[in-house]
């Protein structure tokens, strides 16, 4: 099995299960995924470099306005994909099996997880995951401390408030906030 296959079985959403061939596949998919953080988080990293080490990660290179504060943690990286002008802050955690989708212009605050793997409710097969994507509109803010779960889209310039814990979909251009996350209130666009 190669990266490709191992990708396109969890973009469709199948299920992985434990001990399977493809369960061996996101092992050793993550033991790549380790050095690379290792290497990115290990010292210090021009911006340049922090660049070339996520496109590695990534398996794809990211634009020139891309821009991270290490540290940060995954257990697979080929399943990210960044626009242009997004910026992560320090301490993120992308499980990104699901897939991770980031548009143009987002913002990921301090410590933000976004978590695409569900393992299975019935404990006799709680080594079976559910993939589902997670993909964050364009010019969205994700707030410190945040959690989105599988599943989930935000929408165009959403905020998610420091520590929500997003459950659901987010409408385009709305604030929410809270656990379960909740819509707040509506970002009026001002007229230029």
């Amino acid at each position: 099995m190669d990266i490709h296959n191992f990708l396109a079985h969890l973009n469709r959403g199948e299920v992985i299960e434990g001990g399977s061939e493809m369960h061996r596949m996101m092992y050793n998919v993550s033991q790549e995924a380790l050095k690379l953080t290792t290497e990115l988080n290990g010292h210090y990293h021009t911006p340049e470099e922090i660049r070339e080490l996520f496109s590695l990660l990534i398996g794809k290179s990211v634009d020139k306005t891309f821009a991270m504060f290490p540290p940060f943690y995954t257990d697979c990286g080929k399943n990210i994909s960044v626009g242009k002008n997004v910026f992560i802050n320090s301490g993120c955690r992308f499980q990104d099996q699901g897939g991770i989708t980031i548009g143009d212009g987002a913002l990921i605050g301090h410590n933000v997880v976004l978590a695409t793997l569900n393992h299975d409710i019935d404990p006799r097969k709680r080594s079976t995951m559910h993939p589902a994507p997670i993909v964050i509109g364009k010019n969205a803010w994700i707030g410190a401390n945040a959690t989105v779960v599988p599943g989930v889209t935000i929408g165009d310039g959403a905020v998610i408030a420091a520590g929500a814990v997003v459950t659901k979909d987010v409408p385009a251009n709305v604030i929410v906030g809270g656990v379960p996350a909740k819509v707040i209130k509506k970002i009026e666009i001002g007229q230029e």
